[in-house]
């Protein structure tokens, strides 16, 4: 059983959405005060949230942003707003997932335990993937360099890990996009965009520069140190 807190000031719809998860076996609580989200979501510890951009007092980025300072937790937008600046706002804020408005519950149902698939049930027998020094933690969505450990969202987690898997490989953007988003066609490449610069600010920032390599029109490369020299970063 999994806990999902819902951040909807909707409440018929966010009943409803309760309703719908409970179905499925889950436990779901609804934030009630607007202006207090980080208390409630710390003592409820949930394993999701789903979250609507415009609320009372802060909007939904405000808050994806707080939790992303002390959760790697999947976080999925709800809302109207669905044109493709706001989805990649979600995207760059931490947002793992985007489902638009008016909520057709069976196919947020089947994105929710999609979600948790890949969050969650991992599975494996290797718990590390490593190059040119950088351990991939696939227990906690983290990553080692040099003793320093950094946190990931969920998605730069899955983009380092299929890099890491086809290390050496041209990993193409529809993989990547297949990988993170399988169904949602509404999501555009820029989003992709958005998430490998993210996790390639958050690797140099811990010192392990030039990891991942652009092929312009092919992908994405994860290459020895000697097989990455002359070749551009690109987007």
């Amino acid at each position: 059983m999994y806990r999902i807190l819902v951040i909807e000031d909707d409440f018929s719809m966010a009943e409803a959405m309760k309703r719908q998860m409970e179905s499925w076996g889950n436990e779901v609580l609804l934030i009630s005060d607007f202006q207090n989200v980080i208390p409630v979501f710390t003592e409820y510890e949930p394993h999701m949230v789903l979250i609507d951009i415009m609320l009372p007092f802060f909007n939904g980025y405000h808050w994806c942003s707080e939790i992303r300072k002390i959760s790697n937790v999947p976080v999925v937008f709800i809302s109207s707003a669905s044109d493709n600046m706001n989805i990649v706002m979600a995207m760059n804020m931490g947002g793992d997932d985007f489902i638009p408005k008016p909520v057709d519950l069976n196919v947020m149902t089947a994105k929710i335990q999609a979600l948790f698939r890949r969050a969650y049930d991992m599975g494996g027998t290797t718990p590390v993937l490593e190059h040119r020094g950088v351990a991939l933690n696939l227990n906690d969505t983290s990553f080692t360099f040099e003793g320093e450990r950094v946190e990931l969202t969920k998605n730069e987690f899955r983009i380092l890990q299929t890099l890491m898997e086809n290390k050496g490989k041209v990993v193409s953007r529809d993989t990547l996009m297949t990988r993170l988003w399988q169904e949602d066609s509404y999501v555009e490449e820029n989003t992709l965009t958005v998430n490998v610069a993210r996790l390639r600010r958050k690797l140099s920032g811990a010192g392990a520069k030039d990891l991942i390599t652009t092929r312009v029109g092919s992908g994405y490369i994860m290459e020895d140190a000697g097989g990455a020299a002359g070749r551009g970063r690109g987007e």
